[in-house]
């Protein structure tokens, strides 16, 4: 018997030695078990969108993939351009793979859910009119472009992949500068920039009367539990309550609904409630992936209608010409993360919001609903975030202590941004991939027209 305890102890506490280990760099046996099947996803869906939808070369999508994670080095890649998919796994593991089909972009394969495979649809079809209506430019102004220009090459001589940098002055394109195999036309993915789509969406339903502001529960699965206390307001400036991890570890919350599974919306609807709804400021891509089930739910319910409807209500009035919104195995747009756009398309949705909710001569929200996405939520814990918007507001605690205080922004991982300066009619929009910390005040500050033009060449 003592021979049995030491062997046991002999095998036991080496491993217990080692998980400790283990957990103290970061790799706890949570991350361990769950890490092959998030490398193998967000390989084979990144990698496939890099290619097929920004059309990057393996090479490019490959560099931007690993950034995330040394663990990604070790993926085993397979692209298949005839049939534009790639296929990846993790030494073998969780082999995962990533589809194109024209018009939704990147789809991870997931047995028995084919509507995307089946889905017939064209992609949108370029306008030779003048932005914002179409894609004719022809207002560039030297000094905003010789800015910009110097901005963009500055940023990559720092590494800080800078791929595209577009300036907006008075409703017109004032400079706008590419690099990195961009230009123009190439949609680029900007995360957690379409959460301020998903706002306008949501809007948009509000605004044509598809939905009630005051709707509750939200959802059915809500009915009968506490959590039929959450609202609509409650969800738009993240003050839901509902428990959500998104630390961007294998196995949290963030990575399972975007990496692992079939259907986004499904796993955030089934959170539980964590703090009282409107308690708690909490940024959450489950809550925004929440608001795309609630516009797939009300315009449809199928990949098809809403997607329709999107097109219709939102891409056709903003003269979207080369963006991509792309879907879950379930057919709901991951209005989280998945929006491709060129600067000039992620420009429109700025233009609209400093319309007051018109371009190109359609309303696409009421002047109110732009109105309340810029007001703080009801939460104490920050003051700094409305309808899906990053503000300024806050007074010493500025975000970007440099610009006026009635800035706001749609902000994306790898310090992506659309600024919108309302009181100097400006828009900023980077796109890029970094890594570290970009420096975002100091870019737009020096974009302010007060200095790039003299007074007397302002528009």
């Amino acid at each position: 018997m003592k021979a049995l305890k030491r062997t046991f102890w002999f095998l036991i506490l080496p491993l217990i030695f080692l998980l400790t280990l283990l957990s103290f760099i970061g790799l706890t046996p949570t991350y361990l078990l769950n890490a092959p099947a998030v490398a193998s996803g967000i390989g084979a869906k990144l990698l496939c969108s890099a290619r097929y939808v920004s059309g990057f070369t393996p090479a490019q999508a490959k560099s931007d993939l690993i950034q995330y994670s040394p663990i990604l080095e070790y993926l085993s890649i397979s692209y298949d351009d005839e049939n534009r998919q790639v296929t990846t796994s993790l030494q073998g593991l969780a082999e995962t793979t990533a589809s194109y089909r024209n018009g939704i972009g990147c789809y991870t394969e997931f047995s028995g859910y084919a509507a995307r495979a089946e889905y017939e649809h064209s992609p949108l079809t370029p306008s030779p009119a003048s932005w914002p209506a179409g894609n004719h430019v022809d207002t560039i102004q030297p000094a905003w472009q010789r800015l910009t220009d110097s901005i963009v090459s500055s940023d990559n001589e720092q590494g800080l992949n800078t791929r595209a940098l577009l300036v907006v002055h008075n409703g017109e394109i004032v400079a706008e500068s590419y690099a990195q195999q961009t230009d123009t036309e190439t949609p680029l993915l900007g995360w957690s920039m379409a959460k301020s789509l998903s706002s306008i969406m949501i809007g948009n339903l509000v605004y044509t009367g598809r939905l009630q502001e005051d709707i509750q529960p939200v959802f059915a699965e809500w009915a009968d539990d506490e959590r039929q206390q959450i609202t609509l307001q409650h969800l738009l400036t993240m003050t839901d309550g509902l428990s959500f991890i998104e630390d961007y570890s294998p196995g949290d919350d963030v990575t399972k609904m975007l990496f692992t599974g079939p259907a986004a919306s499904d796993y955030a609807v089934s959170r539980p409630l964590l703090h009282e709804p409107g308690s708690h400021f909490h940024y959450s891509s489950g809550t925004a992936t929440l608001l795309s089930r609630l516009y797939f739910l009300n315009t449809g319910a199928s990949l098809e209608s809403s997607l329709a409807a999107y097109r219709q209500d939102i891409a056709r009035p903003l003269g979207f010409q080369h963006a991509v919104f792309e879907p879950d195995a379930a057919g709901v747009p991951v209005g989280s993360s998945y929006f491709f756009a060129p600067a000039r398309d992620w420009a429109r949705l700025g233009q609209l919001m400093l319309n007051k909710g018109t371009i190109n001569g359609t309303r696409v929200v009421s002047e109110d609903w732009i109105e309340k996405s810029l007001q703080p939520g009801p939460a104490g814990n920050t003051s700094s975030y409305g309808y899906q918007w990053w503000l300024n507001t806050g007074g010493a605690d500025k975000r970007w202590p440099s610009l006026p205080e009635t800035t706001f922004s749609a902000t994306g991982n790898r310090q992506q941004f659309m600024m919108m300066v309302p009181s100097e009619n400006l828009i900023v929009v980077r796109l890029g991939w970094t890594s570290g910390q970009y420096p975002t005040d100091e870019t737009v500050s020096r974009l302010l027209p007060e200095n790039v033009l003299p007074l007397n060449e302002l528009k």
